[in-house]
């Protein structure tokens, strides 16, 4: 959250317009935090998507003459978007995923570790951490947590930008140097 994953998108797929070649941009039909019509980012960058529900809808809406396809929010789809994506790729397609590989636990998030696996090139953007101000990779959720709302759509009013050290989820037991309480890490 809040490292530019969406503007980024935007400024990619912006680009390819420059370069006169014709884009589709989708994103899963759980975000409508700004726009339903729109990818946009936290800081309001924007272009027009269509919302899907499937992966498999995203094959029967691009058009023959499209050479670049946008997925905007992929943690929300199911694993058929690897299919997808490779699909459109096979096809001479460019393919411009943006998705947050983490869920706010800290653990691989729906088929995005499947996605980057297969990715041609991968850009990892970080945020700033708000509490400690180093380079941010997870989501801090703001809530309370239950067991069934694994996927909170939302922005600032719902989460924050977190480094390691300062993300905190519930059952937490270690203290890190920073003084925040953090779960165990292995890698």
């Amino acid at each position: 959250m809040f490292s530019g994953k969406t503007e980024e998108l935007v400024r990619r797929l912006k680009r390819s317009q420059f370069g006169r070649q014709k884009i589709q941009v989708f994103k899963h039909a759980v975000d409508t935090r700004y726009s339903a019509d729109h990818v946009q980012s936290h800081d309001a960058t924007k272009i027009p998507s269509t919302l899907v529900e499937r992966p498999s809808q995203i094959l029967e809406l691009v058009d023959d003459t499209t050479r670049v396809v946008g997925i905007d929010e992929a943690q929300f789809f199911d694993d058929t978007v690897v299919d997808v994506a490779q699909k459109l790729a096979n096809r001479g397609i460019k393919v411009i995923v943006a998705g947050l590989d983490m869920d706010f636990r800290g653990n691989p998030f729906g088929p995005m570790p499947k996605l980057l696996a297969v990715a041609e090139s991968v850009t990892k953007l970080s945020a700033i951490c708000v509490s400690c101000g180093a380079p941010a990779s997870r989501s801090q959720r703001l809530s309370q947590v239950t067991s069934q709302d694994k996927v909170l759509v939302g922005a600032k009013e719902s989460y924050e930008a977190r480094c390691r050290f300062c993300h905190e989820v519930e059952n937490t037991h270690a203290k890190n140097s920073h003084g925040s309480t953090v779960r165990e890490v292995s890698l």
